[in-house]
């Protein structure tokens, strides 16, 4: 059992590979191979050598190595200088380090809880820019 003050509950260590469902309720560390469905509501981390095929669901991830996947995280998604990620994500803030490889959209909410396209073009006066361009037409 890991000590108190260490965050994980599990680990999926370096040489090890996993294949299946992972519902875990605490934070999770992998190292190894993981293929199959993960879900945490707390933390997951990706180590350097972890190689994660799968679509993940998580209050905070943290990846330092290789996701093929989408990423859904609740609270944050930090991206270390090794991360290599090939899949969407979706998260309020995000952390990106110098060096980090992304094929995917990302979706940076800001933690709204609306259509975060709309917010943004009504933060611009999208309905405003219509109606000028309706009147110079007249």
């Amino acid at each position: 059992m890991p000590p108190k003050d260490d965050p994980n509950n599990s680990t999926i260590g370096e040489g090890s590979v996993f294949e299946g469902k992972f519902y875990i309720n605490g934070s999770l560390r992998i190292d190894g191979k993981f293929e199959g469905e993960i879900k945490t509501d707390e933390e997951l981390v990706i180590g350097e050598n972890g190689k994660v095929k799968t679509n993940i669901s998580a209050k905070k991830v943290i990846v330092a190595g290789t996701v093929i996947g989408n990423i859904t995280a609740e609270k944050e998604v930090v991206l270390l200088e090794t991360a290599k990620i090939a899949g969407d994500i979706t998260t309020p803030i995000m952390t990106i380090q110098k060096g980090v490889i992304t094929k995917g959209q990302i979706t940076i909410t800001g933690g709204q809880n609306t259509d975060i396209k709309k917010l943004v073009e009504n933060s611009y006066g999208e309905k405003v820019v219509k109606e000028e361009k309706q009147d110079i037409r007249k």
